[in-house]
């Protein structure tokens, strides 16, 4: 055999065994350059995220992360069919999209709403107590739903003391106009609109009055928190900045500024609902995500809204709630 064609023959032979694995290196490195695609809406928590895009603090931290803007509904079912590596969501719904398949790990704790979600009483209803045999509005099986039962328990009322009356969250100002209607289960900003379109109502119970009722998360797809678990430790670490800047009184306006902006309102109506979110630093979040029962834990909060969705048949059975929260990544390990 002549010297050039054992050459070629050689050449063709490192070429089989070398070229599968110089394209699987290629496949890993490209992976890694992709950006966390992280999809987020209109609420004080999650439009937050613009600040940190803004003032180019994703590059600064050294994570490469592509924000990107929904509906609410858009956004979890993006995430459902795999177009984006995160979503912010309620610890509750994402139960509820994990339930119907598109699972997704916890690593966030952003804020819990400390008014933001409210129920809306016409005048003359000054308490929960007042609903007794009255028609109530509200998103049957959405986290209102469960802020209602809270306030009625408290007040000593079961749910059959009042007609539920389902109807779209984004209906409920309408919805709240008829006659018949005496209160409603609804939160920022579509309860602004609701006041709006019924002069003289005003909130009779708020989820400050349940604080960790309603928790507002980063929940990512499990693998991507696995196999990128260092660059969303960087994210967290960013988040923490975002806290700093609205909570600190010399940045404070401007940060509601670049909310306000995104969102498309003044800076003074996003304001009211900046104070409705209980912003969480990192180290509080810490503290929410050691294990325990009721709202000061995320565990009990989670636990008590699975009950919730498995009672009003929003999923057939409860789901494990440990494997949906995962603290090592806020803890930054």
């Amino acid at each position: 055999m002549k010297l050039d064609t054992i050459g070629s023959s050689l050449q063709r032979m490192l070429q089989k065994i070398l070229l599968p694995a110089m394209l699987a290196v290629t496949a890993v490195s490209a992976h890694a350059a992709q950006s966390l695609k992280i999809g987020y809406s209109d609420y004080p928590a999650w439009a937050a995220w613009h600040i940190a895009q803004e003032k180019g603090w994703f590059q600064e931290a050294g994570v490469d992360v592509k924000l990107e803007w929904f509906d609410y509904s858009a956004s979890m079912d993006a995430f459902t069919a795999g177009k984006i590596d995160a979503v912010s969501m309620t610890n509750g719904d994402a139960l509820v999209t994990g339930s119907g398949g598109a699972k997704s790990v916890m690593v966030l704790i952003n804020d819990y709403s400390n008014g933001n979600d409210m129920i809306l009483a016409k005048p003359g209803i000054r308490s929960i107590k007042d609903l007794k045999g009255k028609k109530v509005a509200v998103e049957v099986g959405l986290v209102d739903h469960l802020l209602l039962l809270n306030a009625l328990k408290k007040a000593g009322l079961k749910e059959s003391d009042v007609t539920l009356v389902n109807a779209k969250t984004n209906e409920l100002p309408q919805v709240f106009a008829a006659p018949d209607i005496a209160a409603i289960g609804v939160w920022q900003p579509v309860a602004g609109e609701a006041m709006k379109a019924v002069p003289g109502s005003k909130p009779i119970y708020t989820s400050a009055d349940e604080p960790g009722l309603i928790y507002d998360v980063l929940a990512v797809n499990p693998a991507s928190a696995k196999a990128r678990k260092a660059d969303w430790i960087k994210v967290t670490k960013v988040w923490d900045k975002i806290v700093a800047y609205i909570k600190d009184p010399k940045t404070s306006a401007d940060a509601v500024k670049i909310m306000a902006a995104r969102c498309g309102v003044s800076a003074a109506e996003y304001q009211k609902m900046v104070n409705g979110s209980n912003f969480l630093t990192l180290e509080e979040s810490r503290k929410i995500y050691v294990k325990g029962d009721g709202f000061k834990s995320i565990y009990g909060s989670t636990k008590i809204v699975d009950a919730f969705n498995v009672a009003n048949k929003v999923y057939a059975k409860p789901e494990n709630i440990d494997s949906y929260l995962d603290p090592a990544i806020t803890l930054g390990k």
